[in-house]
């Protein structure tokens, strides 16, 4: 048996310890897990889109750690809500960052948003992983941009509309929401439409802002536009919840997909899930996934989600799943982190950046997904129509992953730029 004194030395020996710990923060519950952030609107105009990506974001997580984690501990998910307020989005980064000590963050929508956290994540050299097709235009060695680079995207969705299964358009309207990615994109596509021989004038560009919900008079004009007699078609980069007036309209109008074919770049099977979808057959979207695409990493993923939302009883997906692009690029993206976690056996931003080249993920898109020097995925490019029941049927799909070139050519200033490593 010990002596009584000793036993009481270790006992106010551990006390002090303890108290020093809890002075600064740390506790043995933080010390056994591993935090990170969920950085999504889950009230305001872009929570019809983000809610979900939080929701598979914890899906990832408890994936993870029913497999024992990471580094023998457990992650641990710290979820706030920057509610579609742009300049919170930078707030609540720097509380993730500064009050939850977390290790990394998934998160962010809208490229005005990334571009609010951007200095954050830099400053405090803290990593961001953005699961969502963007402008180019950036790289960052604070970012992994898991979604889509515009060659990824928007640039094979205009060729194939200008081709001969794409309806041959020699007319183009332009429509976003006013911010950073629709005008960006927009200046990259008009560069891409003029050294394709489209004049100026057989280009429409109108923005709307976020929120906007009458589409009567736009539609309109979209009409006159068309009745030029040149094939005409609409590029959609409208976000968030006016996605759901703009397509009732469309279909109230009558404007068809054989009479003016709309692509969109941030309509999937989550925003199409309050509309008609009967009036809007045939349009398109353009994506690097789509839930009907038919292999068994996908039909497990889509599993997997179906049983995660009815067992967490997840508004909608309970009764409805739908997976779609972003949730996909957001699964991807976790899983990768955690990977190059093990890898580089920390949690350390230095280590776990270098940890991530090179990086591989069996996609429920049906490819693998390699992790490129320049903080982009190779990705595969698919453009589906819509169809009656808010799915989607794929029309046109590139060969294999395409390798991501940050820094369109179609901007003059680029030139040279394209695909920079940022691996030392």
């Amino acid at each position: 048996m010990q002596p009584r004194h000793t036993t009481r030395r270790f006992t106010l020996k551990a006390l002090t310890v303890a108290t020093a710990l809890g002075a600064f923060g740390i506790t043995a519950h933080a010390q056994s897990t591993i935090k990170v952030g969920v950085l999504h609107s889950l009230s305001g105009t872009m929570a019809i889109s983000e809610t979900v990506l939080k929701d598979v974001a914890l899906m990832a997580i408890d994936e993870i750690n029913a497999k024992g984690g990471v580094l023998g501990k457990k992650i641990e998910p710290v979820v706030v809500d920057p509610a579609s307020n742009w300049p919170l989005f930078a707030e609540k980064a720097k509380q993730l960052i500064d009050q939850d000590k977390v290790a990394v963050v998934f998160g962010c929508w809208t490229s005005v948003s990334r571009k609010s956290v951007l200095p954050v994540f830099e400053e405090k050299n803290k990593l961001l992983f953005y699961p969502v097709q963007y402008e180019g235009e950036e790289l960052s060695a604070n970012v992994f941009y898991t979604g889509a680079a515009p060659n990824q995207q928007a640039i094979p969705a205009v060729e194939y509309l200008m081709s001969k299964d794409g309806g041959s358009a020699k007319r183009f309207v332009l429509l976003g929401t006013d911010y950073v990615y629709p005008r960006t994109t927009n200046k990259i596509l008009r560069a891409f439409l003029k050294s394709k021989g489209i004049p100026e004038g057989d280009i429409m560009e109108e923005y709307t802002p976020f929120g906007h919900s009458d589409y009567q008079t736009i539609i309109a004009n979209i009409k006159k536009f068309a009745s030029a007699g040149k094939k005409t078609a609409v590029i959609s980069t409208i976000n968030g919840d006016s996605n759901v007036p703009f397509y009732k309209e469309l279909g109230n109008a009558g404007l068809s997909a054989k009479q003016v074919p709309v692509v969109a770049f941030s309509v999937g099977e989550e925003e199409l899930r309050g509309v008609d979808t009967k009036p809007l057959v045939g349009h398109l979207a353009a994506w690097n996934y789509f839930m009907s695409i038919k292999n068994p990493t996908n039909a497990a993923f889509i599993k997997k989600w179906s049983d995660y939302a009815k067992a967490k009883n997840i508004p909608g997906h309970k009764d409805k799943p739908l997976t779609n692009d972003p949730m996909e690029a957001t699964y991807i993206g976790i899983h990768m982190w955690a990977q190059a976690v093990a890898k580089a056996k920390s949690t350390d931003t230095d280590k776990v950046r270098a940890a991530m080249y090179g990086q591989t993920f069996k996609a429920p898109g049906g490819f693998t997904s390699t992790m490129d020097t320049n903080h982009h995925l190779h990705k595969p490019v698919f453009i589906g129509e819509i169809r009656a029941d808010g799915q989607f049927n794929v029309v046109w799909k590139t060969k294999g992953p395409v390798v991501a070139d940050p820094w369109s050519d179609f901007i003059a200033e680029n030139k040279g730029k394209a695909n920079v490593p940022l691996k030392k």
